[in-house]
């Protein structure tokens, strides 16, 4: 039981995962600190005056349960964004670059698909003669 477990883990793409993951979490934090600490208090200064932030205060004056806070969302949104650049860009495309070298093709374009008329499965791929679900011919096969 330890054996196969000792394989699963060592395999390759878990390796891979894992350290995609450890690397994201280490940009994730480096890109939290950059919005909290350079992001939040520009958008909070587009409010102006004594505001807690960019947003309305839906309650009692004082009470942060109540205040609405629009720039908290911008701040996430532009988080995000700025991550998932970064995912791309530093782990994505390395990867499939280095993929590509070995003759592997990774996060490709779908291929294009095409609807069978008789029973509507809709992932047939465009050069299919018959339908893998049903087996009728399909129109304009090559």
């Amino acid at each position: 039981m330890l054996r196969g477990f000792k394989n699963f883990l060592m395999r390759g793409d878990v390796i891979v995962i894992a350290v995609g993951l450890i690397v994201a979490l280490a940009f994730s934090t480096l890109i939290k600190a950059f919005t909290d600490y350079v992001i939040n208090p520009i958008i909070a200064r587009a409010q102006g005056g004594t505001s807690q932030g960019l947003g309305w205060q839906l309650g009692s004056p004082g009470n942060k349960a109540t205040y609405l806070d629009i720039g908290s969302f911008i701040s996430a949104l532009i988080y995000f964004i700025i991550f998932m650049a970064v995912v791309y860009f530093l782990i994505v495309l390395p990867y499939r670059h280095y993929q590509a070298r070995r003759g592997v093709a990774v996060f490709k374009d779908p291929v294009p698909t095409k609807t069978c008329p008789a029973c509507l499965s809709d992932d047939l791929p465009k050069p299919a003669a018959k339908c893998r679900y049903c087996g009728s011919a399909q129109p304009g096969a090559v």
